[in-house]
């Protein structure tokens, strides 16, 4: 994967005793309220974004081209960034998977959700001209220099870190064998079918199959009923899926024991399971409250609707923004079901729910 340079960030190494002179005479903060009065990217050291532009990708998707500052130090082929805009007075943050351009710009699609405050706001108010916060990019969906043979599983906006490892393996010659199963609803939610059939007209190593579960055949389109048989060599084939969680765990069970390795990422949480249901006394040790919280619901959510908004960034448990200590009490990892009870250890917020009473250095 090509990673992009650090663009002469500040913290470069030959700079690194202009740094300590400026940080001794002045706050990066101070430094980055007035020079933001010239220029709103100049900052001392925090990486943003200047949305340039914003395009149509489906009829329920744009795409935002955003111009990171130089603090920025780029990323690989399907990583995640956290984006954060001001809504009505406060701060929101939301991780995306954006595609790097060949001129350093980020393009980052967003599917609009009925209940989303910032896809909404990005799709349909967000002004050209606007400064996001950006923060490094993070995220293990990558590939390594020789990937071998490929097996892509996307599913609604997981299209978007597809889209990006596609056009890595492009840029670098494709290899042999690449299947790109793509599904959605209905045919106008699609994103980048022309660039995606554009890249299998180009490479024939790749294949590019869509699949809609709301049009046609639409009960063997399912990812749990859709047939491999068309798939060569499935047995050595890498499988790497993005999508919504159910979508995510039906893949998983689907390609169980007939390929080499399955990677996933989720973007959603799983429904609520058995034994999820009642409530438990969670004692936050650095404020001193106490609250009662729902076993079947994120430690996240259930703060959040208790009016506390802890720090936080992919809300699917791969940033780790929102990290807390666990001081004592058992918790539930809504991905996979597993309980953590070790003391003193740390727990992500956004995909742990509360099995037991809990103490958190919150």
């Amino acid at each position: 994967m090509r990673i992009v340079p650090a663009m002469n960030a500040i913290s470069d190494s030959r700079t690194s005793w202009p740094v300590r002179l400026v940080k001794s005479l002045v706050s990066p903060a101070l430094f980055d309220f007035w020079s933001t009065q010239i220029n709103p990217l100049w900052t001392f050291e925090q990486p943003l974004a200047r949305l340039m532009t914003r395009s149509r990708a489906s009829r329920d998707a744009v795409t935002l081209i955003v111009k990171p500052n130089r603090h920025w130090h780029g990323m690989r082929a399907g990583q995640h960034v956290n984006l954060g805009v001001e809504i009505q007075g406060r701060r929101l943050v939301r991780s995306y998977s954006p595609t790097l351009l060949d001129d350093g710009h980020l393009a980052v699609t967003v599917k609009m959700m009925e209940d989303g405050c910032v896809s909404r706001y990005l799709a349909q108010q967000a002004r050209v001209g606007e400064i996001f916060t950006l923060t490094q990019a993070f995220g293990e969906m990558v590939l390594p220099e020789h990937p071998g043979d490929l097996l892509l599983l996307a599913a609604g906006s997981g299209i978007a870190p597809m889209r990006a490892l596609l056009r890595s393996l492009a840029s670098r010659g494709m290899p042999d064998n690449v299947d790109l199963l793509y599904w959605a609803r209905h045919r106008d939610e699609l994103c980048f079918v022309d660039e995606l059939d554009a890249l299998a007209a180009a490479h024939p190593g790749l294949r590019v199959r869509y699949l809609l579960t709301r049009e046609g055949d639409a009960p063997d389109a399912r990812v749990d009923a859709i047939s491999l048989e068309a798939i060569a060599s499935l047995a050595q084939r890498r499988v790497l899926a993005c999508g919504p969680n159910g979508f995510v765990q039906a893949a998983r069970i689907r390609m169980g024991g007939q390929v080499a390795s399955f990677d996933a990422e989720a973007f959603s949480k799983p429904t609520r399971t058995d034994g999820d249901e009642g409530d438990v006394e969670v004692q936050l040790a650095a404020s001193g409250r106490t609250l009662r919280l729902a076993r079947g619901q994120s430690l996240l959510e259930g703060l959040e609707a208790q009016g506390i908004h802890p720090p936080h960034g992919c809300r699917m448990g791969i940033c780790n923004t929102c990290v807390c200590g666990r001081q004592s009490g058992s918790t539930r990892h809504i991905l996979t079901d597993e309980l953590s009870s070790e003391p003193s250890s740390q727990v992500r917020l956004c995909i742990s729910a509360p099995s037991t009473d809990l103490i958190l250095d919150l």
